[in-house]
């Protein structure tokens, strides 16, 4: 992979320092056995996993200031996967999926960047048939993930496989316009829902929203 560029940064939650390796830009693209391919993913979407998004940024910054106690929680389509580094940080029950075959690789050296122990991954379709030595999860997070008309419809059900009875789910999204779709599904799953502010949770122009959903 030496023709890949890459990019190191720090991210700082007030006196806790995140250090991540991220693909240089968007333009980066390396699949020479076509694994991404032949999952579906092309050339023009590969890279989208491997930047840090405004989205996952936000994320991070509410999950840091959020009581996660004794909580199991999931990151949902974690790419870079900062919330996850900074709950594994943070020594919290944090376990993370992707779809991307490259996440579990950036998951592992930016793990070690932060002297910190391996976040347990799992890559998933959320077509995937559920897998029951995951088990279920207090609280499930993700950031920029309803691209497409038909997410809103099959990330809901991914979710509402693994949540807890009891369960809290946190999905920053930047107003793509399928959040509507999403928030049906999973109002019919039984989730109450709230829209929070972003603006104490970031200092980037953001026109999307954090949406909060509980059950039990």
């Amino acid at each position: 992979m030496s023709n890949i560029r890459y990019k190191y940064q720090t991210i700082v939650f007030d006196n806790v320092d995140i250090h991540l390796k991220t693909l240089k830009d968007t333009q980066q693209f390396h699949d020479k056995n076509n694994e991404a391919q032949d999952l579906g993913i092309n050339s023009a979407t590969w890279a989208l996993f491997g930047v840090l998004w405004p989205s996952s940024y936000i994320l991070a910054n509410y999950i840091y200031q959020l009581d996660t106690g004794a909580k199991r929680i999931l990151e949902v389509g974690c790419g870079i996967g900062l919330s996850s580094l900074l709950l594994n940080h943070l020594q919290q029950d944090i376990t993370a999926t992707d779809y991307h075959p490259e996440v579990k690789a950036f998951l592992l050296r930016n793990s070690d960047l932060n002297n910190d122990k391996e976040i347990p991954f799992y890559r998933l379709n959320w077509e995937d048939k559920v897998l029951n030595n995951i088990g279920k999860f207090d609280l499930i997070i993700g950031s920029d993930l309803l691209y497409q008309q038909n997410h809103g419809e099959t990330l809901s059900h991914f979710i509402n496989q693994y949540a807890n009875k009891t369960c809290e789910v946190i999905i920053v999204d930047p107003s793509r316009g399928n959040h509507s779709k999403f928030k049906k599904e999973m109002i019919k799953f039984g989730f109450k829902y709230e829209k929070i502010d972003t603006l104490k949770y970031s200092d980037l122009v953001f026109k999307g929203s954090i949406h909060k959903y509980n059950k039990g």
